[in-house]
Parts: structure tokens; C-alpha cells; sequence
């Protein structure tokens, strides 16, 4: 692991999302301290140099802590609502607001952990 990053946390939650070549990880830890924060990690698999070879990951992280988490919640629906209403066509979001099931390849919570619940579209909140 990345020595900028805390060793001390103890993880909560954890769930993956699969989204064609990319893979998000959304993992809810908390410090020794008993403070929560969020990591979003975004992982996409590079081919290695050598074909017969191993392959290597690309991953970027982010780092949400709780005081952060309505701010960005609010900042992510801005974004996604100018998308829709400014940037994309009536089929293309008819096809966003298509139901799909809870877990389409998706890893589902453990044992013990709620499962979310599916959005009927991307303005909707599910938290």
C-alpha cells in the first residue's frame, strides 16, 4: 500500500461495481480513532508489456471523510442532473431510467450488510 495513505483504518463495509473495463470500490473504513470515512477506488486492468505476461491495474482513489459527505452527495446530483437535463437525449435517458436489478455482475454486500437499494434513475437519492 502506498505509504500516503492510513494503515490504522478498520473496514466496515465494502462493495464492488462492476462497469465494463472498470471496476469501483466503494469501502467504508474507520480510523482508530472511531472517525468514518469513504474510499471510492476506481481500478482498470492495463494489459502488461509482455503478453503471456502478468497484467497490472491503473487505480485512482478518493478519500470522503463524513463531514465531506453531504457536500458531496450534492456537488455528485448537480453534476449528474446537468448531465441529463443540459447534455444528453430523451432516448439517453429513457435508457437511464430503465430498471435494472440490484446486482447485474455486481458483488453483492457480506453477510450481515444491507443491500442497497436499486435507483430508478440517477436523480434519485438512495442514502
Amino acid at each position: 500500500m502506498d505509504d500516503r495513505y492510513p494503515r490504522d483504518q478498520e473496514e466496515i463495509y465494502s462493495h464492488r461495481m462492476k462497469a465494463g473495463k472498470r471496476t469501483y470500490f466503494f469501502d467504508v473504513k474507520a480510523t482508530r480513532g472511531q472517525d468514518y470515512y469513504l474510499t471510492i477506488t476506481e481500478s482498470k486492468r492495463r494489459p502488461g508489456s509482455d503478453p503471456d505476461g502478468p497484467a497490472s491495474y491503473e487505480k485512482h482513489k478518493i478519500f470522503l471523510y463524513k463531514e465531506d459527505f453531504n457536500k458531496f452527495i450534492d456537488a455528485l446530483h448537480d453534476a449528474v442532473d446537468y448531465v441529463r437535463d443540459e447534455l444528453l437525449t430523451e432516448e439517453e435517458v429513457a435508457e437511464l431510467d430503465r430498471p435494472r436489478p440490484a446486482y447485474d455482475g455486481e458483488q453483492p454486500p457480506r453477510e450481515g450488510q444491507q443491500p442497497p437499494q436499486p435507483a430508478t434513475d440517477l436523480g434519485e437519492t438512495t442514502y
